[in-house]
C-alpha cells in the first residue's frame, strides 16, 4: 500500500484495519490479547467486524503496543505511520 502521509481514502483505512484484524485473529496468543485489554467479547468482536468503531479500536491496539506494530508494517510492507493516519481516519480526528 503506496499511500501518502497526506492522504488515505476511507476504504484504505478500512482495509488496512481489516488485514490488522485479520493478522490478529491468525494467531490465537495475539487475539487472546487484543481481546483482553480492549474487552471485547468473541460475539462482539464477530458481529462487529466491520464497524468502524471496532477497526479502530484494532488499529489502536496496534499503535500502544510499538513491537506488534512493527512486526505487521513490516508484513503489509507499509510505513508504521500509516496505521496512524488510518486511525485517525476512521476515527475522524483530524
Amino acid at each position: 500500500m503506496s499511500k501518502s502521509k497526506q492522504f488515505l481514502a476511507h476504504e484504505d483505512a478500512e482495509t488496512l484495519a481489516l488485514n490488522a484484524l485479520r493478522f490478529l485473529a491468525d494467531d490465537p496468543a495475539r487475539l487472546g490479547r487484543f481481546l483482553a485489554l480492549t474487552g471485547i467479547g468473541p460475539d462482539e468482536l464477530r458481529d462487529s467486524a466491520g464497524e468502524p468503531h471496532l477497526l479502530a479500536a484494532v488499529l489502536d491496539h496496534f499503535l500502544r503496543d510499538e513491537s506488534l506494530l512493527l512486526v505487521f508494517s513490516a508484513e503489509q510492507r507499509t510505513a508504521p505511520e500509516l496505521i496512524a493516519l488510518a486511525h485517525r481516519k476512521l476515527t475522524g480526528e483530524p
